[in-house]
């Protein structure tokens, strides 16, 4: 992949082969992160299990402190009383049948987070192959099939973010935006890497954090000191 002449300038900041330490490191990936836009700041997370099993699995969600700085558009299925109760909560969108049709038919994806009561599972589980590769298929693990529509709709709309592993036993999560303070990226990624920390399978040998990387969106990625989380 080729990359921009402003990318390889900011990579050359980067000390080849240094390890930066979360503070140092958090700093200077807010510098890096020069473009026009607010950048989104992610962390890479490789993990030392292997996805293939399923006792080795790494999956949940959490709200981050400081939310993503992302206004998260949220579709709700749901019928009756469910669909008002959504609507109060904030939710962008709330119904049934016809917004499956939407997605279905049209190839309408104007949403970011999907939540659904369980009632409509038959209807959402419809929709698998379209919203499973793109991370939105609902999930009781991750609180996103509940009863408690109101609670779900605050939560996404608060910066809950998913976490899971790829294909390639890495968890990709954005944990805010470059115009956050150090301190604010800093409780969110605290707050990720703890979660992650819990979601710790039995079954995981050896070293769990192998490797972990931060990026703005345009920028290059800085390689984390993981010592003290080992």
């Amino acid at each position: 992949m080729k990359r921009s002449k402003v990318y390889l300038q900011k990579r050359e900041q980067l000390e080849k082969g240094k390890l930066y330490e979360f503070e140092e490191g958090i700093a200077l990936c807010k510098k890096l992160a020069t473009a026009k836009f607010d950048e989104t700041i992610e962390m890479h997370i490789k993990l030392g299990v292997d996805s293939r099993h399923a006792d080795q699995q790494v999956r949940g969600a959490i709200v981050l402190p400081n939310g993503t700085g992302k206004n998260t558009r949220v579709l709700v299925f749901a019928k009756g009383e469910k669909v008002n109760e959504a609507l109060a909560a904030g939710a962008d969108y709330a119904g049934a049948e016809e917004y499956a049709e939407r997605i279905q038919k049209e190839g309408w994806m104007e949403f970011d987070a999907v939540i659904a009561s369980p009632d409509m599972m038959g209807v959402v589980g419809k929709l698998g192959r379209i919203l499973g590769p793109r991370g939105l298929m609902p999930n009781p693990k991750t609180g996103t099939v509940t009863p408690d529509i109101a609670k779900a709709v605050q939560e996404a709309k608060a910066g809950k973010v998913e976490y899971r592993l790829d294909k390639t036993n890495i968890i990709h999560v954005p944990v805010g935006k470059a115009s956050f303070t150090e301190e604010a990226l800093s409780e969110n990624i605290n707050t990720l890497i703890d979660a992650i920390k819990k979601a710790k399978p039995a079954a995981a040998k050896g070293q769990y954090f192998k490797s972990v990387t931060l990026a703005s969106s345009m920028g290059p990625g800085v390689k984390l000191s993981v010592a003290k989380l080992v």
